[in-house]
């Protein structure tokens, strides 16, 4: 069994209100002048965008705005932000929306301390050393990029989707309010539940062995989100259920869910998944559905007891005495869920249409051209990455 770590130093303020904390945390960085960075027009027309600037203003903290972040968040609106940032003297970016803003600032911040292309560090010429300082006011719970060491940017240019892991990037606060999630669209909330999920079963699906408590920590985490995910997707505005939600968000992916296991986790279904919103622009959380099903088949035989265990846990399923019966199972109703709250489980289901060529590409892409693999429940080359890919379309 290897080592894990578990390094948390964001500044978490949670509770309804907690946006309004925004100066005393901006001040407690000994930040002069703030990129205010957004992508959603809710932001924008609801007034909340003004409200915040209102109070940066009132405590004599300067700031510019740079909008237009869209998901899958783009590398020439990152560059953009670079080049304003050293022209204004920016010394502390605020991020105020979900997972793409908030990576969208992250790159950010690596690039205006850096002499290079800060896309060195997503396709893995450099690693990060330093970072300008990033805070956020959270709007959407999906990601749980507030907590975590990761920022997962697309690039135009071949419509490549890459991730850059580094604590240096660790958000300095995180200023989460459950009601700033009630305006949610259905849809979007739908596939956060799916993302959040996806960040703790990835590191429950290990090819090593696990520690019992964080089995029990991740397995209830994923029950409440389910519980949580329903009730919100009823009533938008339970505060209890949009709570649940958020801070689900970032427990499942600031690092807690793997301490134990000996390894940071599986991420399969996130490597593919890249590939797929890379190239057609897809919801990251309704991509993973459309993923995990067939990868899940795919590996059924590999640990068969692990994907039942799940299946217990979740959805009841009995010990049948035959794992691979019960995984069978597990899966079947992780789809049923999944249908339950919106999502694709194939990846017609997102409106894409995969030809034998398409397969071929995404898996090239993913697997580097075949000079990498993916996985750590199970080690997937290039061809196990098109067989998936050829499932799940």
């Amino acid at each position: 069994m290897g080592l894990s770590q578990y390094y948390t130093p964001t500044r978490v303020t949670f509770g309804q209100g907690a946006w309004k904390e925004v100066a005393s945390q901006v001040r407690a960085q000994g930040a002069q002048k703030v990129l205010v960075h957004y992508g959603s027009c809710r932001i924008v027309d609801s007034g909340f965008l003004k409200s915040v600037t209102d109070i940066l203003e009132e405590a004599g903290i300067g700031h510019i705005e740079l909008g237009g972040v869209v998901p899958n968040p783009r590398l020439s609106l990152v560059r953009q932000g670079i080049e304003l940032c050293r022209k204004e003297g920016v010394d502390l970016i605020l991020a105020i929306g979900g997972g793409s803003v908030i990576d969208s600032a992250k790159c950010m911040g690596y690039g205006v301390v850096y002499d290079g292309d800060v896309w060195d560090f997503y396709c893995q010429k450099a690693r990060p050393q330093a970072s300008l300082p990033v805070g956020c006011i959270l709007t959407m719970a999906a990601a749980g990029s507030e907590m975590s060491d990761s920022s997962v940017i697309t690039n135009e240019e071949g419509l490549l989707k890459r991730g850059c892991n580094s604590d240096v990037c660790r958000l300095r606060f995180a200023l989460m309010d459950p009601t700033l999630t009630y305006s949610l669209p259905a849809r979007q909330t739908a596939a956060a539940i799916v993302d959040i999920m996806m960040h703790t079963m990835e590191r429950f699906f290990t090819g090593q062995g696990s520690m019992p408590l964080t089995d029990e920590l991740a397995l209830r985490l994923l029950s409440t989100v389910m519980d949580a995910g329903r009730k919100a997707l009823e009533c938008p505005d339970d505060y209890n259920a949009r709570a649940s939600l958020m801070w689900a968000s970032s427990l499942s992916h600031n690092g807690l869910m793997a301490l134990g296991n000996g390894t940071k986790g599986d991420w399969a279904c996130h490597q593919l998944e890249h590939e797929l919103s890379g190239m057609y622009d897809v919801a990251h959380g309704a991509g993973l559905a459309a993923l995990w099903p067939s990868w899940a088949r795919y590996n059924l035989f590999v640990r068969p007891e692990r994907i039942a265990q799940l299946g217990k846990a979740l959805f009841g399923i009995g010990t049948s005495g035959d794992s691979i019966h019960d995984a069978e199972a597990t899966i079947t109703a992780m789809e049923d869920f999944y249908a339950s709250i919106g999502m694709p489980t194939r990846i017609s289901g997102l409106g894409v249409k995969l030809s034998d060529e398409d397969i071929a590409i995404l898996a090239d892409k993913c697997s580097f051209g075949s000079s990498r693999t993916i996985g750590d429940f199970r080690k997937l080359g290039r061809d196990d990455m098109a067989a998936i890919y050829s499932m799940a379309r």
